[in-house]
């Protein structure tokens, strides 16, 4: 289970005019901003849910996630990700969570992805039996045997993106935070990415937050949907009650969502 209370994060950005002269005066003196990155945020997903995550870029959501993966320390609230404190209990809770980030890269660029895999057997301390039959299913469920020992830098985004996901989940985790799993696939590897999350949440529980821009992914995994924006959530309920309000009758989810975008004023 992952239970979010009251949440807040704040970041101090750099303020500077543009120009040389500036650029020279912040040499010396700076001014900040605060900007509030989470603000107040709370919620509670059970166990075995797939969940979606949505929001405006820069309102919380990659934030979010870094705090329940234990990135990232919170300014005040608490957060527990399998029942353990994210940010005191990192090691403990990283044997149990899967992390993809779609603009970032958690295999070796110039190594075979299958020596990058063996790398993360050991980092996690994977049993190799345990390994071996993990790693074989997700191959074969994500068809990655045609590259597995082809460096990463000479694969297409659409294998990369298979290949994260296979390695996030090498070690069985029990809770998968997928962040933008899909950013930049085409609809064949969009295809297999939903088609492998619907089978490991059916066959073995893992419980998924999928955070994306792309509606059809929310609406061919899930019916839960938490809206945030500006660091607050502004909707928890699920993708059907939206979708059969009246206001929204007739009209596709990507033109509701940007609805709730604009009417707060995002």
């Amino acid at each position: 289970m992952i239970t979010l209370t009251g949440i807040r994060k704040s970041f101090r950005v750099v303020r500077r005019q543009p120009g040389a002269k500036s650029a020279l005066a912040s040499l010396f003196h700076r001014e900040y901003n605060t900007v509030n990155a989470l603000d107040g945020v709370s919620f509670v997903i059970p166990d075995g849910a797939i969940v979606g995550y949505i929001g405006p870029n820069g309102a919380g959501k990659s934030t979010s996630i870094k705090v329940m993966s234990g990135i990232l320390v919170p300014d005040s609230g608490t957060c527990s990700v399998a029942g353990l404190t994210p940010w005191t209990e990192r090691k403990a809770l990283a044997r149990r969570i899967g992390v993809v980030f779609g603009q970032r890269s958690q295999l070796w660029w110039d190594v075979p992805i299958a020596d990058s895999f063996d790398l993360l057997r050991d980092i996690y301390r994977v049993p190799h039996n345990d390994y071996n039959r993990s790693r074989d299913r997700l191959v074969d469920a994500l068809d990655i045997g045609p590259f597995l020992n082809t460096p990463l830098r000479q694969v297409s985004l659409g294998q990369r993106m298979r290949a994260e996901l296979a390695a996030s989940l090498l070690h069985n985790p029990e809770i998968l935070f997928l962040d933008e799993p899909t950013i930049g696939l085409d609809a064949v590897s969009k295809l297999a990415v939903r088609q492998f999350i619907r089978e490991i949440n059916a066959e073995r529980g893992v419980t998924v937050l999928l955070t994306t821009h792309d509606m059809n992914d929310i609406e061919a995994l899930t019916d839960r949907i938490i809206l945030i924006g500006k660091g607050r959530v502004l909707y928890d309920g699920t993708m059907s009650a939206v979708k059969s309000s009246e206001t929204a009758e007739g009209l596709p989810v990507e033109e509701i969502v940007a609805g709730m975008y604009k009417e707060h004023g995002l």
